[in-house]
């Protein structure tokens, strides 16, 4: 809770696969465990990528987490909560634009929302409800990976199907890690349109 304003706040990590969103969100949940604060942290059922209960990074950093239902998150993350400050949330990209409100409803009842997410789709478009998201929150980071194919700084996110850029009309989710994406800069992305 903000001292002077005695309110809380959203802060959101966003950017393209492999850019640290995660381990970023970790890092914040930790710190803020050290500093004595109750955590509590959630992710969507959809995403069993590092276990059914645990948020984890690439890079092997894991936070035991409650699964909630993405398109209506809010009554299982309120009753879940027991007076924690911190409330950390994996993958904001796969719920749906219920979460906007859910994080508001825990801002303005004096918490600290951590939200990381995708904020585009594989095909370079804003993949809700991360950019509403942006919109409300006091805080925003947005994180770069490095481009696989030409080492700049990376924002997009490239799928990849046996190898093969996706094609515009795939679904939008599709949950993986290094064996369907990689990190590309604006002019490394593309999309097969044939």
């Amino acid at each position: 809770m903000h001292a002077i304003t005695n309110s809380g706040w959203v802060e959101v990590i966003s950017g393209c696969m492999f850019s640290g969103k995660t381990e970023e969100l970790l890092r914040r949940l930790r710190r803020a465990e050290i500093a004595g604060q109750e955590v509590a942290a959630f992710k969507p059922s959809i995403d069993d990528r590092y276990g059914t209960e645990t948020i984890g990074s690439h890079d092997g950093a894991k936070w035991e987490a409650l699964v909630v239902d993405p398109e209506n998150p809010g009554p299982e993350i309120f009753e879940a909560l027991n007076g924690e400050q911190v409330v950390g949330i994996d993958e904001a990209n796969f719920f749906s634009e219920n979460l906007v409100s859910v994080c508001e409803q825990l801002a303005e009842d004096g918490r600290r929302v951590i939200a990381s997410g995708l904020d585009m789709t594989f095909r370079g478009e804003p993949f809700e409800p991360v950019p509403n998201l942006i919109a409300v929150a006091e805080y925003v980071d947005k994180v770069q990976a490095i481009c696989i194919k030409c080492g700049e700084p990376a924002t997009r996110t490239q799928r990849l199907i046996d190898g093969v850029p996706a094609h515009v009309d795939d679904p939008t989710i599709l949950v993986g890690a290094e064996e369907s994406y990689e990190a590309r800069c604006r002019n490394c992305h593309t999309l097969r349109t044939d």
